[in-house]
């Protein structure tokens, strides 16, 4: 099976995966949206998704996906075959090494199935940035990212040449334990600078329409054009985070996804929190401004029924040219989560 291009099921225009923040509702506790992120997985892997990410956020109320690595080894012991990978970690707040030894051990537990997705983005604020990094200097992060990617393809590879400082250094598990598969790596990105980085070393590209849609289709441009064919890919692979949700009436998938708004606004606002149920998002009296936010917010999200999904992810598709879609549904509970993403699997008459 190939580590990277999927295979599109059912009537789906390309292959279909989920992207999960395991996100913690208010009432809940991040136990129960640990289980709810399990159920998720197994439901994806049942119905024919093709993978399942978890992303890495920090010093967020509102989601339980701080440690990817960590969810990622429990989410391989409560499934058989669904590829399990990061979406993503945020590289800069780590050490290479660090990294590549704990894909190197979730590749172990669960070989073939890793997919290593990288992002630059601290994934909080500047002051949960430098508490992660023991360092105040935030912008080196970004700055060498290209560096701090390269020593981690070494250390995945065990390949530093002889004379490099590292040379003597293996990551285990790994190749110095003799041959092996290790996880492939993604470029994740929200602007054109990891969609040309991804390019230029012919790695996948996974792209965050879901909260930068206005960059979607130049990233993807720009990862097109800069692509240059490599060990891991012949051509481009490009897949988009969607944000999408699907309820048995309309009425009640705008009810759900106002939840998340009025989270993300709280969030922007410097005031996180959980997940404010559907009742509490319902009730509360948005300014102005705050109004204008939460309309564009929920403008760039694909919802309805399941039918008016299917529409509105085929329209995407088609117009961004998107190799895969990765669908996010976030909601106050499991529930309605899971709901959307069995009613867009019947949608496309996904196996299971």
């Amino acid at each position: 099976m190939d580590p990277i291009q999927g295979k599109a099921a059912g009537t789906a225009p390309v292959p279909l995966s989920v992207l999960d923040l395991v996100t913690v509702g208010e009432g809940r506790t991040a136990t129960q949206a640990i289980r709810t992120g399990v159920e998720i997985a197994q439901l994806a892997e049942r119905r024919g998704f093709h993978r399942y990410w978890v992303a890495e956020h920090h010093s967020m109320p509102g989601v339980a996906s701080s440690s990817p690595a960590v969810l990622l080894a429990h989410l391989a012991a409560h499934t058989d075959r669904i590829r399990l990978g990061s979406g993503g970690v945020m590289l800069p707040n780590h050490a290479p090494l660090v990294i590549a030894e704990q894909f190197g051990t979730l590749e172990a537990m669960a070989p073939g199935r890793v997919d290593l997705g990288l992002g630059r983005a601290p994934g909080t604020d500047g002051a949960t940035a430098a508490a992660l990094r023991r360092s105040d200097r935030l912008h080196e992060g970004a700055d060498e990212f290209p560096q701090q990617l390269a020593e981690l393809i070494r250390f995945l590879d065990d390949s530093f040449p002889d004379g490099h400082r590292y040379a003597r250094i293996h990551a285990v598990p790994g190749p110095v334990q003799g041959p092996a598969g290790r996880p492939p790596v993604w470029l994740l990105g929200s602007s054109g600078f990891s969609a040309r980085l991804a390019g230029t070393l012919g790695l996948p590209f996974a792209f965050a329409h879901h909260f930068s849609a206005q960059n979607t289709i130049p990233a993807l441009d720009l990862y097109r054009e800069s692509f240059r064919p490599s060990a891991v890919l012949d051509s481009p692979y490009a897949l988009i985070g969607v944000a999408a949700l699907a309820a048995d009436d309309a009425k009640e998938a705008h009810r759900q996804i106002l939840t998340g708004a009025l989270s993300m606004l709280r969030l922007r606002t410097g005031r996180p929190g959980l997940v404010p149920t559907p009742e509490e998002a319902a009730a509360y009296e948005f300014s102005p401004a705050e109004r204008e936010f939460v309309d564009g917010w929920l403008g760039n999200i694909i919802t309805g029924t399941a039918d008016e999904v299917r529409s509105g992810l085929d329209d995407l598709q088609k117009r961004t040219g998107a190799d895969e879609l990765m669908i996010t549904a976030n909601a106050h509970g499991g529930e309605a989560r899971l709901r959307s993403y069995e009613l867009i699997a019947d949608a496309y008459g996904l196996p299971g």
